[in-house]
């Protein structure tokens, strides 16, 4: 099973540093290395950017890979001389090859910065609140983050559709109108313990332990198929999870804000960025496209259709003209 996002940091991350260690082994190698080619669309050709060397790392899970692969295209469509490192090893890999200078960009999240990389214990609210300070704060680091798409990819529950109708729940706070037999929850065992997991979210909820059914405790990967086939009501997922609309699961509006922010954005080195300020023209057309919805549709053209990644972000790209 794939990790997401960089929120569970820790798992992996003894693999990571070996790769890291031995810099070009396992920690920077792309699985393939390639960047599609694609002619401008409404990205256009910059003789700026002609022939400036430019490093793109992503993590080794499909929406990164599908993510990786659309800025490594979109920016060799712009001029670049692009090196594609879609596929690094996990979080700490990609965090790595930033602060090193092995890459100079990277998709990324914005709780994952704030949270992972640097440190902080409580997350900001509000989307734009969370980008600026995990900008501000990674300036020290030499990294700018540009302004976030609206796709957030954070933890939620969901719950079967017809589940859904049969007890009338479309948000969490719908939760403490039901009885104890129907909150049965399945979990992973590292959200079950965290400061910003289970515990705590029953308790943003006016919910304890104690008024809870069954609660299972699962492998990430197994909550899908078990929520999709009744093992709990509601499972523990990640919102852009492309299982979410292939197994018909609703997910729950987290409608008193508890879960920390992850929306996504590019990670520039800072020196680029400033050689370059066209790249955060760049991205200002493709990121307000990427929500929730569009990830979830394009995540499950490669986890369940079987598609591949590198295709499936080109012919997104197309289909919504940035490139041709």
């Amino acid at each position: 099973m794939r990790t997401t996002v960089g929120k569970r940091f820790w798992p992996g991350v003894i693999a990571a540093v070996a790769c890291v260690v031995l810099l070009g082994g396992c920690g920077l190698r792309s699985a393939s290395g390639a960047v599609l080619a694609a002619e401008p669309g409404s990205i256009q050709y910059y003789e700026s950017l002609e022939g400036v060397p430019i490093t793109v790392a992503a993590k080794d899970f499909t929406e990164q890979l599908i993510l990786g692969n659309m800025l490594s295209t979109i920016l060799s469509t712009a001029g670049a001389d692009v090196t594609n490192l879609t596929n690094t090893p996990g979080s700490f890999g990609v965090r790595q090859a930033m602060l090193n200078g092995d890459a100079n960009i990277s998709p990324e999240y914005t709780g994952t910065g704030w949270i992972n990389y640097l440190g902080n214990e409580q997350p900001i609210k509000g989307e734009i609140a969370q980008w600026q300070a995990v900008n501000d704060a990674d300036q020290v680091n030499g990294l700018s983050w540009l302004p976030p798409a609206p796709m957030n990819n954070t933890y939620a529950f969901a719950i079967r559709e017809d589940a859904a109708e049969r007890l009338g729940v479309a948000t969490l706070s719908d939760l403490t109108n039901l009885d104890r037999s129907e909150l049965t929850f399945c979990v992973e065992s590292e959200f079950a313990s965290r400061n910003d997991g289970f515990v705590p979210m029953l308790q943003t909820y006016g919910l304890t332990r104690a008024d809870l059914g069954n609660v299972v405790t699962l492998d990430t990967g197994v909550i899908y198929t078990a929520t999709a086939d009744g093992v709990c009501n509601f499972g523990e997922v990640f919102t852009t999870d492309g299982r979410i609309p292939a197994l018909d699961l609703r997910v729950l509006e987290d409608d008193k804000a508890f879960f920390p922010l992850y929306n996504l954005t590019e990670v520039v080195a800072t020196d680029l960025l400033a050689a370059h300020p066209e790249l955060e023209e760049i991205f200002a057309q493709l990121n307000p496209k990427l929500t929730n919805e569009t990830m979830l549709e394009l995540n499950a053209k490669v986890d369940n259709d079987g598609d591949d990644p590198a295709l499936v972000a080109r012919e997104w790209l197309i289909e919504q003209g940035l490139v041709s």
